[in-house]
């Protein structure tokens, strides 16, 4: 039944991209103020080049989008100076003109269609029509009016970096140009939504990166037709292979050096316009539990808290199911001295082990869901509100058991410990099931959805490369590689799952 979840593979085919003309027709100024009629925010300026009597040229922006003192510093400025233009008659001899740089502003591109001139004016940029000829000329002059490079809010670090990806395009690409100097960094742009018009850039390490799955993201790329992409959600959802599974497929990353690590090390990034964070493909468990801070430290150190990463993932997972089997069904396993605290602490509980459980997992998820959505100050207050003041209130008046609030309190904190928050939610989803499992099952039902769990984890793969590698690899050295940071001289080569045409990092 689960094969319903599985998203069916599409046959490989060489990657072309065509994109349809949204706006077809002869590129007049009568069709441009006609195809953005309504829009205030179109600035539209009729010149005259060379001065009064020279040639009529029309020349649109979108103020907010594109700057406007730009415009009339290296645009407006030099089209009107007579010296220029003083042998441009007519539009050819004007075009011709612009095109061997009697403007200043740079970059330069043309294009001669309706379709062509609304996207370069509804990507930021200065459009001069020439309208007998019918052709245009554009400018990239975006406003730089934008939210500047900070420091990472998620992905904190002490050793690495301190810059983060930002909602513009062409900073995130430059911020990772700047760490991986070498031609082989290719990119591919793609524009997706036919509404929204998101630019989109592929990248990845020429040589290095496997050009199967650099064909196959650019093929479900192309793939995407939906009326706008504003979130990562609707980006995963195309790329991965199982969207109907709530594990993280995708490796997201607001840190520069953490993507032009997982391009080094192999994989292809995908940055997206509008969202300060990079994809990494393919991604794996054990990739999931790592951080950049890893590479910083001492292998000891950092193998020691990959190894804590690992013990937090599987208490956070089965701690309250476990605790709910015992409880319930085999109390025989509990120590005599643990049992009889045990009972003497539930005596005076009018509730059920299960609900007891239940009821303070979903009232942790509130909590946690409280405070992320108010603003600060009073999240922070509700959260100190509902830790210690309703939970000791609740085990004072004995409406729950203290075992049951450590119980829930450290498989929360345990969750909280994974470095990637989609997988730390999906580890909350699967908290709740393997509880309510115990409760019908006792220990066979959390072993059953332990074992369903796992199999579901051994199916997922993106492009060949298994979820769990390369814990699956018939080689120990591949469960050391996952569950421990090993010294640099030991790891020279890359991972063989990616199947790198470049497998040596180090000679």
């Amino acid at each position: 039944m689960f094969q319903m979840f599985k998203r069916r593979k599409t046959q490989r085919v060489p990657y072309h991209p065509v994109q349809k003309p949204r706006h077809p027709g002869a590129l007049t100024p009568e069709a441009i103020e006609g195809l953005f009629d309504g829009c205030s925010d179109l600035e539209h300026r009729t010149v005259c080049a060379g001065g009064p009597g020279g040639v009529t040229v029309h020349v649109y922006w979108f103020d907010g989008l594109a700057s406007s003192a730009d415009i009339a510093q290296q645009i407006l400025r030099p089209l009107t100076e007579a010296g220029r233009f003083a042998q441009a008659r007519s539009e050819a001899a004007c075009r011709q003109a612009v095109l061997e740089g009697a403007v200043y502003a740079a970059p330069l591109d043309t294009c001669d269609d309706l379709d062509g001139a609304a996207r370069a004016i509804l990507a930021g940029h200065c459009l001069m029509l020439f309208p007998r000829l019918r052709q245009a000329v554009h400018w990239d002059l975006k406003s730089s009016v934008q939210r500047s490079v900070a420091s990472p809010e998620v992905e904190k670090t002490v050793k690495g970096g301190k810059d983060a990806f930002i909602e513009i395009l062409r900073v995130n690409t430059a911020l990772v140009r700047r760490r991986l100097h070498d031609p082989a960094l290719k990119s591919a742009r793609c524009v997706v939504g036919r509404k929204s018009a998101t630019p989109m850039t592929v990248m990845w390490l020429d040589g290095v990166a496997n050009p199967e799955i650099v064909q196959a993201v650019q093929q479900r790329l192309a793939e995407i037709d939906i009326d706008a992409v504003l979130t990562a959600g609707e980006v995963e959802q195309y790329l991965c292979e199982r969207p109907g599974l709530p594990f993280p497929q995708l490796l997201h990353t607001e840190r520069p050096d953490r993507f032009a690590a997982g391009l080094a090390a192999g994989c292809v990034g995908l940055l997206v316009d509008g969202l300060p964070l990079g994809f990494l493909m393919p991604a794996t468990l054990p990739q999931l539990l790592r951080v950049t801070e890893d590479r910083a430290q001492h292998f000891w150190v950092a193998s020691a808290l990959t190894l804590l990463r690992w013990v937090a993932l599987v208490v956070t997972l089965l701690l309250p199911a476990t605790y709910v089997a015992v409880a319930m069904y085999h109390q025989e396993m509990i120590p005599f001295k643990l049992l009889e605290s045990v009972i003497s602490a539930k005596q005076a509980v009018p509730f059920s082990t299960a609900a007891e459980v239940l009821g303070m997992l979903i009232a942790f998820e509130l909590l946690q869901e409280a405070g992320l959505r108010l603003p600060n100050p009073i999240g922070e207050t509700v959260s100190i509100i509902g830790a210690l003041i309703v939970g000791q209130s609740a085990v004072e008046a004995r409406v729950v058991s203290p075992i049951a609030v450590i119980v829930v309190a450290l498989a929360g904190v345990c969750g909280y410990t994974q470095p990637s928050q989609d997988l730390g939610a999906a580890m909350r989803l699967g908290r709740f099931l393997l509880t309510i499992a115990a409760v019908l099952a006792g220990m066979f039902g959390v072993m059953v959805g332990t074992t369903l769990l796992v199999w579901l984890l051994c199916t997922m793969e993106f492009c060949g490369v298994a979820y769990l590698s390369p814990l699956c690899d018939a080689d120990f050295r591949g469960w050391l590689r996952a569950l421990l940071r090993l010294p640099r001289r030991w790891q020279k080569l890359r991972e063989p799952a990616l199947r790198t045409p470049d497998r040596r990092r180090e000679k």
